[in-house]
């Protein structure tokens, strides 16, 4: 018997473990199963790693993705199929700068600082790019550690040439089908990040402010936001409101803090009449209801007045020049603001009362928590509420969803992807950051309505003939480049027997966190539908957050965050992928416990001990049995009636287990695994050999010893998708085996 088994498992040669299978090359389906063995193109599994942020570490939440993923990945190998894991990194535009400026004000700077010295853009570009090849590597080092046998050949980066190429291409496509277009919108605007965030990177947290009723003329508005009432244009009431119906359509003359002025009252359904006194004033450029209702009355009231600047500074100046009351407010952030400006009117007899108690919900910045400001900007925008949007874009990723071409696990998910997608607006792509694809736009000069559309720089202006094309200065919303992830990553792969496209797409499943069904499935499934017209993927398989002890979201300002690595080191990667996985179902919430990753790792053990003991009890029988160069398997015809019940029980265990994977029941296949190997086979089985196998009746002994040699070595196969470390060092030290190593053995 090897010597090694005199020793307990040491979970610390994993590392060396994942070395010979990464350097044994078996992770390329091209080595594994080159394209002329296969059987049929439809022979085949292929996975896309959802990309990680390449910018910082891994955190447990990366652990189930990868374990559940690495599962498939190493059954579909076992099963014989050509299967590919392709691996990436994202470099998460707008969240990777936030964590560089957090670095950068430790150093004492910022971004702004950067930015104001010569080649200031081009050199904090680089110095993230750096940062992030850097954090790359390292949480590229950590997705090893947890024992992804993903093909790092293949590997790709969102900021890969390649990929870009393609990224721009479904742009340009986008532009031609009219799908794409530049506009002046409301926008979700952080005034500490200087950038427009979409609707989903918004967070809504309900926080209690002052609600001032303030007089206009003979009418009372209900208002939180003071500040912004040197840009209202009107006020609005419902149009079935009886209190106000005689002021429909008046103009009224009104005191305000910077002097007389005249507003108009219109009629509107928006309007809630419940809500204060069932009048709210009408500010265009500073809340996107008011800005939809202005737009509906554009015939009516004045346009939008930006009276809050992209630093949440009251800009009075510009709108109200001359006037000295004004200039009191100008400059003024937002919160000094509002104070003084309550004062100010109380002074005047312009409030009529404060509800300080008032409670509301507000959209804030995701990242900072910064109050989020509207603003009215040109920005670049993909359409998918127009008809023609809805034919190319939205339609098909419904259908392709109701028909059965995607399976949406847990099946209720779809219903919450069915409501996003019918409720579906117009997707803000355009982002005020330095790192990210540049949307590849250059301007003529003279007049920036003209443009064209071309990664590289024009030699010329087409349209004026003389100036110097000026380049957008917005990137696109990383969410647009990883939504053609899918597709791009298998079309920039070219090898020499041709394009992974052709022989891994659509791919076979989608595994990712349910949070993120709408921020990237959906857009995944249009796009990929719009560019190839396939689906890009048969199945999504949405895994629920984890969470800990006390079920509360792990997040670093709660301090509750765990670091796999730290897990692994302690524990060994298979226990912590057991742990994630078992009682882990589809679309639920995981609750992390260290005890049951401790329980694990005795398993672990346990199976080292079996093994241990099975190959020591059966090791000289099996030589008298089987010749070194012939199939020990087909010895099994000799067990005895007793075993071969014992047979066809593990058979049907296995069976069990395959089935659980190939439905998506993880959990399910790693318990039956577990208790069978655990209880069954070490507790009862084994217990009940053991005088036989030391007894003298020669033809039993060698029956059992057959039969628990088999049992063992089919139940390292067995649980090599769930803990491939052990099991692979187990295999390693079996005495008579069939394959260089355990991860490519027949299921």
């Amino acid at each position: 018997m090897n010597q090694d088994f005199l020793k307990p498992y040491d979970h610390s040669q994993e590392e060396k473990i994942y070395h010979r299978w990464e350097g044994s090359g078996f992770f390329n389906p091209d080595k594994f199963l080159p394209r002329s063995l296969q059987k049929s193109k439809k022979d085949y599994f292929s996975i896309i790693m959802p990309p990680p942020n390449a910018n910082g570490s891994l955190h447990v939440g990366h652990a189930v993705m990868i374990a559940l993923e690495d599962i498939l990945t190493r059954y579909f190998r076992l099963k014989g199929k050509r299967t590919l894991w392709l691996p990436g990194a994202d470099h998460a535009g707008f969240e990777t700068q936030v964590v560089f400026e957090k670095k950068l004000e430790k150093e004492g700077t910022s971004r702004f600082e950067i930015l104001n010295q010569p080649q200031g853009k081009e050199r904090l570009f680089q110095m993230i790019w750096d940062f992030t090849l850097n954090n790359k590597k390292h949480m590229e080092d950590q997705i090893r550690r947890l024992g992804a046998s993903c093909d790092w050949s293949r590997e790709k980066f969102t900021l890969d040439p390649e990929i870009v190429k393609i990224v721009y291409q479904t742009f340009e496509k986008l532009y031609k089908d009219g799908l794409i277009y530049k506009d002046k919108r409301m926008v979700n605007w952080c005034i500490k990040h200087q950038t427009t965030l979409s609707d989903l990177e918004t967070k809504y947290e309900e926080r209690k402010d002052s609600l001032y009723y303030i007089k206009y003329g003979p009418l009372t508005v209900a208002t939180v936001r003071l500040e912004t009432i040197f840009g209202d244009t009107a006020l609005a009431v419902h149009p079935k409101d009886k209190r106000y119906q005689k002021f429909i359509g008046q103009e009224l003359e009104v005191e305000t803090l910077i002097g007389k002025r005249k507003i108009k009252v219109i009629a509107d359904e928006i309007v809630d009449p419940h809500f204060g006194t069932g009048v709210v004033k009408v500010t265009p450029a500073h809340d996107p209801d008011d800005y939809e209702m202005w737009k509906r009355h554009k015939n009516e009231i004045a346009g939008p007045c930006q009276v809050i600047d992209q630093f949440g500074r009251l800009d009075l100046l510009r709108h109200f020049p001359g006037n000295k009351k004004a200039q009191k407010y100008h400059g003024l952030k937002i919160s000094q603001a509002r104070e003084i400006i309550a004062n100010d009117m109380q002074s005047l007899g312009l409030i009529e009362k404060i509800d300080f108690d008032y409670k509301h919900n507000i959209s804030l910045c995701y990242k900072c928590l910064t109050p989020l400001e509207p603003r009215i900007l040109d920005q670049w925008f993909l359409d998918l509420s127009s008809p023609q949007a809805k034919k190319k874009l939205v339609l098909p990723a419904l259908e392709a969803v109701k028909k059965g071409k995607i399976k949406i696990i847990p099946k209720f998910q779809e219903k919450i992807y069915f409501h996003w997608m019918k409720n579906i607006r117009d997707w803000n792509i355009s982002r005020q950051i330095v790192w990210g694809i540049p949307i590849p736009v250059w301007y003529c000069q003279e007049n920036e309505k003209n443009f064209v559309i071309s990664q590289d720089q024009p030699n010329h202006c087409p349209f004026c003939k003389k100036c110097v094309m000026k380049k957008e200065e917005d990137v696109f919303d990383t969410w647009f480049s990883s939504g053609q992830w899918p597709f791009a990553t298998l079309m920039a792969q070219k090898s020499k027997n041709g394009s992974d496209f052709k022989d891994f797409y659509p791919t076979s499943v989608m595994e990712t966190g349910y949070d993120i069904l709408f921020f990237w499935v959906a857009r995944m499934i249009m796009l990929g539908l719009y560019v190839t017209g396939k689906v890009p993927f048969k199945v999504v398989y949405l895994h629920g957050l984890v969470r800990d002890k006390d079920k509360q979201k792990m997040s670093k300002s709660k301090g509750n965050v765990v670091d796999p690595l730290g897990v692994v080191e302690q524990y060994g990667a298979d226990a912590l992928r057991m742990a994630l996985v078992v009682g882990n179902s589809p679309g639920q919430d995981v609750i992390y416990d260290e005890n049951k990753i401790r329980g694990y790792r005795n398993f672990s053990n346990k199976l080292w001990n079996i093994a241990r003991f099975v190959i020591s009890s059966t090791e000289s029988l099996l030589d008298q049995i089987i010749s070194q160069k012939g199939n020990f398997w087909k010895n099994l015809s000799k067990l005895e009636k007793e075993d071969k019940k014992l047979l066809k029980e593990f058979q049907g265990i296995k069976k069990k287990v395959a089935l659980e994977i190939e439905k998506f029941r993880f959990s399910q296949a790693a318990e039956i695994a577990y208790h069978y190997v655990w209880h069954r086979f070490a507790d009862e089985i084994i217990e009940g050999k053991k005088k036989i196998l030391s007894g003298d009746n020669e033809k039993e002994r060698n029956s059992s010893a057959l039969l628990l040699y088999f049992i063992l070595y089919q139940s390292l196969i067995m649980l090599h998708p769930f803990m491939p470390f052990v099991t692979e060092a187990i295999y390693q030290r079996l005495p008579k085996k069939e394959k260089e190593f355990l991860m490519i053995e027949k299921w």
